[in-house]
């Protein structure tokens, strides 16, 4: 066991550290998580069982990080979209990277459901059913200028959601340079 760990484990030290940094608040608290990574990887590892040893370090990590912010007093909803949004550049196996595409649709649906009911409603129809600009502006009643509008600041703001933020739609500025106020 102390073999595999020196051997598969500690190379990825460096990797590690800066994934923890990434996504953790408080920069105090990295070594800490780093040390609770390996206690788990040392505690519940079966070397001759594991596909991936990276995969398997990240994924404590990232479960490290869940569990840090669940028993948080406040828990930003910033925090747990950074934990969601991690990226996968591992060996994971085909389940875990269905899982991770369930997780990612679940956080879109969730954030679509953020947006304005006739931002949304433009966003379901151009992206989800794959209606054109004009036939969403016949179907809304409204200009394909309004359908272009809607659905970019849609798309910020989804896009937006989906990397740890809000999903507000931001109308700093209008194509007159008006400064306008945002809008949930």
């Amino acid at each position: 066991m102390k073999q595999w760990f020196i051997r598969e484990v500690l190379p990825l030290e460096r990797d590690l550290v800066r994934f923890i940094t990434r996504h953790c608040r408080d920069g105090a608290d990295v070594l800490d998580l780093r040390q609770e990574v390996y206690e788990r990887a040392l505690t519940g590892a079966q070397p001759n069982g594991l596909r991936s040893t990276r995969g398997y370090v990240f994924t404590i990590a990232r479960n490290v990080l869940i569990d840090r912010a669940r028993r948080a007093k406040i828990v930003s909803f910033e925090q747990i979209a950074d934990i969601d949004m991690v990226g996968y550049d591992m060996d994971l196996s085909a389940e875990d990277r269905h899982m991770t595409a369930r997780d990612e649709l679940r956080r879109a649906m969730l954030g679509l459901e953020q947006l304005p009911p006739r931002c949304r409603e433009v966003v379901r129809l151009r992206k989800v059913e794959g209606l054109s600009i004009r036939e969403t502006a016949d179907r809304m009643g409204v200009s394909h200028h309004t359908i272009e509008r809607q659905l970019t600041l849609g798309l910020r703001a989804l896009t937006n959601f989906m990397l740890g933020g809000e999903a507000r739609i931001n109308r700093s500025t209008d194509a007159t340079g008006v400064t306008q106020k945002a809008e949930r």
